[in-house]
This record gives structure tokens, sequence and C-alpha cells, in this order.
């Protein structure tokens, strides 16, 4: 069977090319139906990778957050017609220590190989978790970044200590909505501190117990723990705001991502004894477990259509392109792309 494939040539050109998929013993194919943009994804579009990155990995379709219909299952696992959330980690190997989404021989859709801008995926069951059938397909269309924040709390778990009083949350765009979201209803007896520099992002935040703007934080001010989720140039000073306000011994989970080297106060870092860790992608359980999570608590999928923005109907390379054009220039929400092939 022909599955067409709209794969990133070059910054802002995408090509549309054909590829052939085989009905095996061991393949499911998706039919991928609701598709969301990353900013992974923006900056191979708009060309913002270094070159010899972009040399690397194009050409190459595009996105890691998606969801799709089963229309294909030799293995009994699913059901033709299934809803189901496409996992883009791959793991080629498993490690008693490592989880499946650091190992360095794990491969990423989107980042290395084809990603769901396709018109059938070809994957595995294990790649696979089902979907609740009345989901609202917009939200579960970024459920892989959902995943990730999910992953970064199961990671604050194992390192931090149990004062938990006070999280705060520095970045108010939507992975920030995200954790703090998670963490209020993850952890209901602690209070969530979200820190922005957007007033009116900061508005919609309405599940926080405070919001401050990151020029007007009191010196007096600290927390227990913190998420750092601004990523890019402003990452250091959001850092070295935290460990600014933090108690000793308190753990900074690092979540946003950055492409220069990130200077920070270790000084400080040493004399209150705290504990940074990063988190990147996520994994099958991590998949599971927030399935489960909406499944206990569905309120987290209402406030979760606060950061559906604008969706495109993509049948043609003209529309793949108007999507990603319009997302480069969101100040907040999720581009949705409803595959119309």
């Amino acid at each position: 069977m022909l599955s067409a494939v709209y794969r990133l040539k070059a910054p802002r050109q995408f090509e549309l090319v054909y590829k052939n998929i085989d009905f095996n013993n061991t393949s499911v194919i998706v039919k991928p139906t609701y598709l969301s943009i990353c900013n992974a994804d923006e900056r191979y579009y708009q060309g913002l990778r270094p070159e010899e990155i972009l040399k690397k990995k194009l050409p190459m379709a595009l996105i890691h957050e998606g969801v799709g219909e089963v229309v294909y299952d030799p293995t009994g696992e699913f059901a033709v017609g299934d809803k189901v959330v496409m996992i883009p980690n791959t793991p080629t190997e498993k490690d008693d220590i490592i989880d499946e989404n650091y190992l360095r021989t794990s491969k990423f859709r989107g980042s290395g190989f084809d990603g769901f801008m396709q018109e059938y995926v070809e994957t595995t069951a294990d790649r696979l978790v089902k979907l609740p059938q009345d989901i609202n397909p917009y939200v579960a269309a970024f459920t892989e970044m959902v995943s990730v924040c999910y992953h970064a709390i199961s990671r604050f778990e194992k390192f931090a200590d149990k004062k938990r009083d006070v999280i705060g949350v520095w970045g108010d765009g939507n992975m920030g909505f995200i954790v703090s979201l998670l963490m209020k209803k993850m952890y209901p007896d602690s209070k969530v501190y979200v820190f922005g520099k957007n007033q009116v992002k900061l508005n919609d935040f309405t599940f926080a117990d405070e919001t401050y703007l990151l020029s007007d934080v009191s010196e007096d001010l600290y927390i227990d723990h913190a998420f750092e989720c601004v990523g890019g140039d402003k990452s250091s000073s959001a850092i070295n705001q935290i460990i600014d306000h933090i108690t000793p011994e308190g753990s900074i989970s690092l979540l946003g991502v950055s492409e220069n080297n990130v200077p920070i106060n270790t000084r400080m870092v040493l004399e209150k004894g705290l504990d940074l860790f990063g988190s990147s992608r996520s994994g099958r359980e991590d998949f599971a477990g927030l399935i489960e999570l909406y499944k206990e608590k569905p309120e987290i999928l209402e406030y979760l259509e606060n950061i559906v923005g604008v969706s495109f109907n993509v049948s043609s390379i003209k529309d793949a392109n108007a999507a990603f054009e319009a997302d480069s220039h969101k100040l907040m929400g999720k581009t949705i792309m409803i595959m119309d092939n």
C-alpha cells in the first residue's frame, strides 16, 4: 500500500513523496487524524537548527505529537477503528537502569527519522496506547507534550525531598501551563505558584494558588521546589531567579530547551545543596500513566482545552505551510492539524 508522506526538504519547503507500506505479521498500521505542532518542529521548519543538523536530518517528515485510528493490527492488541496516541520514542534495546527515552540508541520520530506527517504510519503495538473513545481529539493531539510533563513530575517524585509546601513553576507558556496544572491536580495539598512575564497569559492559570510577574517577585518569597519551563535565551535568568528563591536542599527540574550553553550561579547551588535534574521526552509508561490520570481526573482535559489554538485541515503542501506559518506567529496555544488525506 502506498502512503503519502509530507517531508521537509529545506526550511519552509515541504515535498510530497510516497512510500510503500507492507502488511506483515508484526506491524500495526495507523491513520493519523489529529497532529500538533511543537516548537521543535518549528525550529526545523524555520531553519533555526544549526546548518550541519539540518543537512544531516532533512529531508524528514515532521511532527511527534499526534493521534490516529488503527486500520490494521495483526497482533490483535487493537481493533480496527480504535483511537490511539502514537509514541514517537522508538527504543532499539532495553536497559534495567536507563529509561527508554534516555537511551542513546533510541530513535525519535520527527528527529532523525520520519514523524507523523504521513497518510499512514507503520509502527508496533508497544508504540501505541488506546485512548478513551470520547476524548477531545484536539486535546488528545498533544498528549505527547503532556506526557513529557508527566514524566518530569515522576522524576520530581524520585529526586525531591518530602517538604513540598510550595512548588514554583517558571514559564507562562504551554509547558508551564501543563506542568503547573498537573502538579496542582497530582499534589493537591501543595501550593503551586506560577512565575511569568506576561500578565495576560498568567490570567489563564486559574487553578494556580498564586501567579507572579518575573519582574515583581519580593525578596522574601520562597519555594521548596521548582520547575523551569522557560528555555531559550531567558532560561539563564529564570534558573538564577529560582536559585535565589528556593529553600536549601530543594530540587530544580529543568525542562526548557536551549540551543546555547546556560550560565547559572553554581556557587549558590553548592551553598544551598540544591538538586538540578533534567527531563526530556517520555516513554510508554508515561503515556499509559497519563491516560489513567485523565480517567481519574477528567477535569484536567477540560483545563487543557484552554491551550488549544488554531486548527487547519491539511490535505496539501499549501495547507501544511499555512499551518506552520500560523504557528510561528502564535502567542500561546497549540496549533492542530486535522489530516484530510
